[in-house]
């Protein structure tokens, strides 16, 4: 005799039990497969930023150079940054402007892309420039109180010859007379 037939157990329920169990495993190993397949550098959901939206820019000029910067006037678009962007268009950058002078630091957790930052004096004169790791909680400040600062692609300045002392002009924001 088969042996169903000497079980308590009717066949169709043995069956479903285990249809049950071996989805349960095939579960299991799917859920192993996602967290093997998962990146180590995933960030928890709470820490996850969004990129700045694009922000309303204005042209900037420094020597023969012409600078397309975006620009960030308050607290809640200079906080965010570049973060989490990807990439810098040529000639790109941010301008980050401050109502007050004062010493300013920068760091680049959730920014992505090395990038150069050049503190300005109100008149357009730049302080210091410093170069940035991306993701790094390093701090970058200025070398005396600003009220600017602009974020370009990594060696942008030094490639163009740009250091401190030359001069960026914008009749939008520097003014020989506010300094």
């Amino acid at each position: 005799m088969p042996a169903d037939q000497f079980s308590s157990t009717p066949p169709r329920s043995r069956h479903c039990g285990r249809f049950l169990a071996h989805l349960a495993d095939r579960l299991a190993l799917a859920a192993a497969a996602a967290f093997a397949l998962a990146p180590a550098t995933a960030q928890p959901a709470t820490e996850r930023v969004a990129p700045n939206p694009p922000l309303p820019a204005i042209e900037i000029r420094a020597g023969m150079h012409l600078i397309r910067a975006e620009v960030a006037a308050d607290g809640a678009t200079r906080a965010r940054g570049l973060m989490m962007r990807e990439r810098l268009e040529p000639n790109a950058g941010m301008l980050f402007v401050f109502q007050d002078k004062a010493g300013q630091c920068f760091w680049m957790k959730n920014t992505r892309i090395p990038l150069s930052i050049a503190f300005i004096e109100d008149d357009g004169t730049i302080v210091n420039i410093r170069d940035m790791q991306p993701l790094s909680e390093e701090s970058h400040c200025s070398a005396r109180p600003v009220r600017y600062a602009l974020e370009m692609d990594q060696g942008w300045f030094a490639r163009r010859g740009i250091k401190p002392g030359d001069r960026l002009r914008s009749e939008r924001v520097f003014s020989p007379s506010r300094n």
